[in-house]
C-alpha cells in the first residue's frame, strides 16, 4: 500500500499519550512501593518487567513517530525547493492545489483543482504522470495558453497535460512555514 505522501505524519495521538501516562506512572509507584518494603516477591519482579518492557516500547514508538515526522519535513522541504527552483528556471508557471481527485483512469484523473493566484475553483483532467499525485498536493505547471487567454473566461475544463506538469509539492509544509513566517514577522 503506497501510504499519501501529502498528509504530515502525526507524533502525539491521544492513545500513545495515554499509554505515556499509564507508564510513567507505574514507574513512578513501583520503586515507592518497592523502598516502603524490599522483598524478593515475584509479583514485583514480573511488575518491573511488565513496566519495563512498556516503557521500552513506548519509547519506541515515540521514536519511530518522531523519525517519520522528521524524514517527511525533510522530504517536503526537498519537494518545496524543487519547485521554486522549476519555478525560478521555467518561463511562464501557475501553481494550482489539488482539492480532490474525483476519478483515476489508466490515462489520467478528474480532478478538482484551485488556481492559486487567482482563487478559481474547476474541474480539471490531468494526464498520467509517473508518480501518484494526491488531493493536497500543489502543482506547478505551464499554463497553456491555448486555455488560459486574459481577459477569457474561464474554461469549463482544463487538460493538464503531463508535458506541462513541472513539480509537485505537499501542502501541508507551505501551510505550516506561512504560520511560523507569521510568527516570526510579528
Amino acid at each position: 500500500m503506497i501510504s499519501n505522501p501529502v498528509i504530515k505524519p502525526k507524533v502525539a495521538t491521544p492513545a500513545l499519550i495515554l499509554a505515556s501516562a499509564v507508564v510513567a506512572l507505574c514507574a513512578e509507584y513501583l520503586p515507592g512501593r518497592l523502598a516502603a518494603g524490599w522483598q524478593l516477591d515475584p509479583a514485583y519482579v514480573l511488575g518491573w518487567a511488565a513496566v519495563l518492557s512498556a516503557a521500552v516500547i513506548v519509547g519506541r514508538v515515540w521514536m519511530i513517530r518522531s523519525s517519520r515526522r522528521r524524514t517527511w519535513i525533510l522530504e517536503a522541504d526537498a519537494k518545496w525547493r524543487h519547485l521554486e527552483d522549476a519555478k525560478r528556471t521555467h518561463g511562464t508557471t501557475a501553481e494550482i492545489t489539488v482539492l480532490s481527485v474525483d476519478a483515476l483512469e489508466p490515462t489520467g484523473s478528474w480532478i478538482t483543482i484551485n488556481w492559486n493566484r487567482f482563487g478559481h475553483v474547476q474541474s480539471a483532467w490531468l494526464e498520467a504522470l509517473a508518480e501518484p499525485i494526491w488531493a493536497g498536493s500543489v502543482l506547478l505547471i505551464s499554463p497553456d495558453p491555448t486555455q488560459i487567454r486574459p481577459g477569457s473566461p474561464w474554461p469549463a475544463l482544463y487538460y493538464v497535460r503531463a508535458s506541462n506538469f513541472l513539480a509537485w509539492a505537499p501542502i501541508a509544509k507551505l501551510s505550516q512555514d506561512r504560520i511560523s513566517d507569521r510568527a516570526v514577522n510579528r
